[in-house]
């Protein structure tokens, strides 16, 4: 048909063309509200497909001078709609809202199909005008939207950047858009990436409102799940990380995805805006690279971005190995001599004010409750040995007698050296305490816990109140560097073994140097959503399968040998007899966790030494006096 308008200009032709996009433009409406409703059904998750269309010839004219560039337009297909007669009964509010979006972004795109295929022509009058008049296109999306903006009088720069903060289209359809619009690069690219970040400023704020987290959870979880691996490593890592994300232009990259997972990794506003904008300018550059001279300039753009965020993970590692080469300068002389070891330097009534610098949530969505990692900065002036504990104070007063909060004790899950290895950080690892109310249905806020709960809410920057550091008891006894170490924790009670292996298999310290004995580590949790550190506990085993010994009990995934619920004793029981034999040749067993776990943890024992001819008290006052049985229990 083309063909036939520019060789014939056959009237004809053009209307055949024309009523052909009109029932395009029907079916097309048909077929997207029926795949939108797959956003709302709750049984069938979207499948999201790539597919490229080469748009026709889009000519720009200089003169005489027709000068042919060909634009590829990604777009998505979801998928299909499966009986959703009982969802449309049950659907939620929220549910029903999307749907309503869905089939609003329909509208406007079968409007703006219809407006560019049934504008009128004033090329029919003649046979000269219709020789003369441009190739009719094939639009893609972003040109149809920007054709439907147009009918409202918004000026192009206006769409240009409307087209930009659009979380679907972004730069990769508002950057060939701009060119198509015939505007210089020099215009668009700037105009783009302010269209884009504009909305990411108050988005990064508006994700701190509870009510709107709640909202937009479904969305939030998507985006933790895409920019998962962005956590990984030092902020400097996070901030290359989180720049290459949004600067490279595929599918469910880009400013928005980055900014939710800015917000989930707990980044500072400053250093995610700063990262986000980085990544923005990178993918206008790609993209006009790739529009303007093809394949060729999108690999020099994609290698710029390259070398920039490279140079960040490149000095990172040589800082960590700088921080590695230098890590013995908190060590003791000799390195085991637990002397010197700090305790209670800072007290309640002259407790050291820490400032958070991350606070992220650490378990997957089918957790039974929310546990955070937060990282603290006490910039090296507080000193604590592995094993040890902070309290914490909490902001504001008591409601019975105003008087303030008291102090509240962590477990450290940080070695001296903090995740950072710079010896000015720490870290905890808590639960959000929460109470449910079987008359409400629904957590009590007045019976929530007071300290986690403002742990679990800081944001970075935010000051805490602590004391401390607390304890000896669970310290290692570091001077025989063949002794075994046999760590039960239940839930968050895992903070001081994750100092242990990090110091013992992460860390260049003389510690880890010198260990040549075995850490066994039983952690018990609900499910295997609700494990915590399990990647650094894999990579320890991995690099140190003879000396890295992991178990997990999961009570609602596993059974025990009756066929009950696996406990973390029921788990312990299992390897019983080797558990003896370490413990009679000089191991050092911990327990740490919620006190409801020792009853069950010393029955088993109980019973094991019975079975084995021992008298189990005796048998437990030999380990105390040696000094091999370690609890913390709370």
């Amino acid at each position: 048909i083309l063909s036939s308008l520019k060789n014939k200009s056959s009237a004809m032709a053009m209307v055949t063309l024309r009523y052909t996009a009109l029932i395009a433009a029907v079916i097309f409406a048909y077929t997207s509200n029926n795949h939108a409703s797959a956003f709302s059904n709750t049984r069938i998750a979207p499948s999201i497909t790539r597919s490229s269309i080469n748009s026709p010839s889009i000519f720009t004219q200089h003169g005489s001078v027709k000068k042919q560039s060909q634009l590829e337009m990604k777009m998505f297909s979801f998928g299909s709609e499966k009986d959703n007669s009982l969802d449309k009964r049950i659907v939620s509010k929220k549910k029903v809202a999307l749907k309503i979006l869905c089939k609003t972004v329909t509208t406007l795109s079968l409007l703006a199909m219809v407006t560019s295929a049934a504008a009128p022509s004033h090329a029919l009058g003649s046979k000269a005008v219709a020789e003369a008049a441009p190739v009719v296109e094939h639009l893609h999306v972003g040109q149809k939207v920007a054709n439907y903006f147009r009918t409202f009088g918004i000026p192009d720069l206006g769409i240009l950047a409307l087209l930009s903060a659009m979380p679907v289209i972004e730069l990769r359809g508002a950057v060939p858009v701009g060119l198509w619009m015939g505007l210089p690069i020099t215009t668009v690219l700037p105009i783009c990436v302010l269209g884009n970040m504009i909305p990411i400023v108050p988005l990064l704020f508006l994700l701190k409102n509870d009510s709107l987290k709640k909202l937009m959870k479904p969305i939030l979880d998507r985006a933790e799940k895409k920019s998962s691996s962005l956590g990984v490593g030092s902020p400097e890592k996070q901030w290359a990380s989180l720049a290459a994300f949004v600067g490279i232009p595929l599918p469910g990259t880009g400013a928005w995805t980055g900014a939710m997972g800015a917000f989930l990794l707990g980044m500072p506003t400053a250093v995610a805006l700063s990262s986000i904008f980085t990544g923005v300018v990178s993918a206008g550059v790609i993209m006009s690279a790739i529009t303007l001279t093809g394949k060729k300039g999108g690999i020099a753009a994609l290698a710029a971005l390259a070398i920039i965020t490279g140079r960040e993970f490149f000095s990172s590692e040589e800082t960590a190995e700088a921080s590695a080469v230098k890590q013995d300068f908190l060590e003791a002389e000799p390195y085991f001599d637990q002397s010197t070891v700090p305790v209670n330097v800072y007290k309640n009534k002259t407790p050291f004010t820490g400032k958070v610098v991350s606070t992220k949530r650490i378990v997957g969505p089918k957790a039974t409750g929310e546990t955070c990692h937060i990282i603290i900065d006490h910039n090296g002036d507080f000193p604590y040995w592995e094993g040890q504990s902070w309290g914490v104070i909490p902001p504001g007063t008591r409601e019975k007698d105003g008087k303030p909060h008291s102090v509240r004790l962590y477990s450290i899950a940080s070695t001296r050296y903090g995740d950072d290895m710079s010896g000015k950080t720490g870290s905890l690892c808590v639960r959000r305490a929460t109470y449910w109310c079987p008359e409400l249905k629904a957590d009590d806020p007045a019976k929530k816990g007071i300290c986690s709960n403002f742990l679990c809410d800081t944001q970075p920057g935010d000051e805490v109140k602590m004391t401390g550091p607390a304890g000896k008891v669970m310290l290692m006894p570091e001077e025989d560097p063949t002794t075994d170490y046999i760590m039960v924790a239940t839930g968050t009670g895992i903070a001081p073994y994750r100092g242990f292996i990090r110091r013992l298999f992460k860390e260049n310290t003389p510690a880890a140097a010198a260990y040549k004995g075995q850490a066994w580590l039983f952690l018990g949790v609900a499910n295997s959503d609700a494990l915590l550190y399990d990647d650094e506990w894999q990579e320890a085993k991995e690099k140190y399968p003879n000396n890295m010994r992991l178990d997990y009990a999961l009570s609602r995934e596993q059974e025990n040998k009756n066929g009950g619920k696996m406990y973390i004793q029921d788990k312990v029981e299992e390897y019983s007899d080797e558990i003896f034999e370490k413990l009679s040749n000089g191991a050092h067993i911990y327990f740490c966790g919620l006190k409801g776990m020792m009853p069950g943890i010393q029955d088993m024992l109980k019973g094991v030494a019975t079975s084995k001819g021992l008298d189990y008290d005796e048998w437990l006052k030999g380990l105390k006096k040696n000094k091999q049985w370690h609890v913390e229990v709370y």
